[in-house]
């Protein structure tokens, strides 16, 4: 009889746990999607916080410009020299614009433009929020009258939405620069002449394409960081959780996304 009663206890613990785990994570998908749905119910309600959305702006756009600028043009210069060897091979090295627009402005730009705001921006947003949740801030604020969830989590996610598609635009300038510079050293082409290289094999759905993706890296990046410092707990220990979980789980969607929108830019390519 012990020995039935100490086989089948472990059963019996093992069956709540699935379960269990599988009822968490389905109330946290809902908890998801009840808070990107609130986003969208109070975006667009007045009032609006036109001062504040400036200023979110600023500190997502201009202030990662300095980092934007240099990782874009190491890029650019890193994937022109690394990419010339291989055409040389072939007699292609003409090929060598063409082949940095493709892969920049498709690619490269606004992917690396959303990892480097997700590290930046995405941990900032997490903690911000995060430490006004554990300080009891958010619960002054509501009980204030004001709009927390719109002050906080609106402002900032339409920031980034706003912001890293026009990063991108300008990381893919400078990466160009960069690859232009590798360009002119090695085989000595013109300024005027790698630009209209650059830009011959490029298609407007190239660049609609690339806005796109921007803006839902964007997007994703600042609901994911407003939503995992909103809903941060255990003090300090938790706006740190919320911090990386933050970062880790934004760069995860962002290579998700960028394998659908591929594939959907292929459909129409």
């Amino acid at each position: 009889m012990d020995t039935q009663n100490s086989t089948s206890s472990p059963d019996t613990k093992e069956g709540p746990t699935f379960f269990g785990r599988i009822s968490d994570f389905f109330v946290s998908v809902y908890d998801v999607y009840s808070f990107i749905l609130r986003f969208f119910k109070e975006a667009f309600i007045p009032p609006y916080e036109f001062r504040e959305l400036v200023k979110q702006c600023w500190e997502v756009g201009v202030r990662s410009l300095m980092l934007i600028t240099v990782t874009g043009f190491i890029v650019g210069l890193i994937f022109t020299k690394q990419s010339r060897p291989s055409l040389v091979q072939f007699g292609a090295t003409s090929w060598i614009p063409s082949l940095v627009s493709i892969a920049i402005m498709r690619a490269l730009a606004p992917l690396v433009t959303a990892l480097i705001s997700a590290g930046r921006v995405g941990s900032s947003i997490g903690a911000e929020i995060g430490s006004m949740r554990v300080t009891e801030q958010i619960d002054a604020m509501e009980v204030s009258g004001t709009h927390p969830f719109k002050y906080l989590v609106c402002i900032r996610t339409l920031a980034t939405t706003i912001s890293i598609p026009i990063l991108s635009i300008y990381a893919g300038f400078v990466a160009l620069l960069g690859g232009y510079l590798n360009v002119a050293v090695n085989e000595g082409t013109s300024f005027a002449t790698y630009m209209q290289q650059v830009f011959q094999p490029l298609s407007y759905i190239d660049f609609e394409a690339s806005i796109i993706k921007s803006t839902v890296f964007g997007f994703t990046i600042g609901i994911v960081g407003s939503y995992q410092g909103w809903n941060s707990s255990s003090g300090t220990a938790g706006v740190g959780k919320a911090a990386n979980s933050a970062v880790v789980i934004a760069m995860f969607l962002v290579f998700i996304e960028e394998v659908i929108i591929v594939q959907i830019t292929g459909w129409f390519r």
